[in-house]
């Protein structure tokens, strides 16, 4: 029966159903009017309504967001210089132990991770809080920002650069009006990636949290270990909508960025065509 046999398409339903499904429901129940989370009783959005009302969540989600948008925003800026340096220095004292340190985060687990900066924090004496949170968030990230903008460096073309620093342009210049408009997909779908990464960490947060720093999904953790809620169902369900959407934002812009680049591309081929003709008739 060819490449999709009755054992292939199985075997995706089966995995999509596996990975999907309690998704699904977790965000129909996120509906439902009883507060009985396995019993459906009718449709109702009134647990949206009262979540707006829990002071608690709120206050978690708040800090969620500040860490999330201060440690993405640094761990893109971080991860971006990281990304130049291994691509464009390829010979420099260190380098082995440079690229080690910043892909380390990508394999080791999360809780030696975590436990490693509490006791960092610790030795020097850090009170441990919104800070130290957000220090622990770039650690982790930068690395995933790395990645992501050293693979669109590696195929960037360098005559460009080149051509801008030939017609009398700083390297600073050349960097901030070619090489970043070039990777600025990259960059947007790194920053959209930490972001994410910390909006739901769980276990890095927790050894590094404080007093007055309790995020999301430590606030989510510590209800669910008492009992699910149709409130947990809701805010679980603006998780995933805001994370969606994020993904959906980046994947566009991204499109956009790389199909301007080659009509640009295309534009630029067809001028310089264009006046090579006259001299070569």
């Amino acid at each position: 029966m060819g490449t999709w046999s009755r054992f292939n398409i199985a075997s995706i339903v089966l995995g999509f159903g596996f990975l999907y499904l309690p998704i699904v429901l977790l965000v129909i129940f996120s509906f439902n009017e009883s507060k009985l989370v396995t019993v459906w009783a009718g449709f109702s959005t009134k647990w949206y309504t009262q979540l707006w009302h829990n002071q608690a969540l709120l206050d978690a989600a708040w800090v969620t967001i500040r860490v999330a948008l201060i440690s993405a925003t640094c761990a893109t800026v971080l991860g971006t210089l990281a990304a130049l340096a291994l691509v464009r220095f390829t010979r420099f004292r260190g380098r082995m132990l440079f690229s080690g340190m910043v892909y380390a985060p990508l394999v080791m687990p999360e809780v030696i991770t975590g436990l490693s900066l509490l006791l960092l924090f610790v030795a020097i004496g850090l009170d441990r809080g919104f800070w130290t949170i957000t220090l622990a968030h770039i650690t982790f990230t930068m690395c995933f920002v790395a990645v992501v903008v050293q693979s669109r460096l590696l195929s960037f073309d360098q005559s460009i650069e080149e051509a801008a620093l030939d017609l009398g342009a700083t390297p600073v210049r050349t960097f901030f009006a070619i090489t970043l408009p070039v990777i600025a997909p990259a960059v947007f779908s790194g920053w959209v990636l930490a972001f994410t990464l910390s909006l739901d960490d769980l276990v890095i947060s927790s050894f590094t949290t404080g007093p007055g720093a309790t995020t999301l999904p430590m606030k989510i953790y510590s209800q669910v270990r008492l009992g699910v809620t149709p409130e947990i169902n809701a805010i679980c369900t603006i998780l995933i909508g805001i994370v969606a959407i994020g993904v959906v934002v980046a994947s566009i812009v991204t499109k956009q960025r790389e199909a301007q680049r080659e009509r640009d591309e295309r534009a630029a081929f067809a001028q310089s065509g264009a006046g090579e003709a006259p001299r070569l008739a």
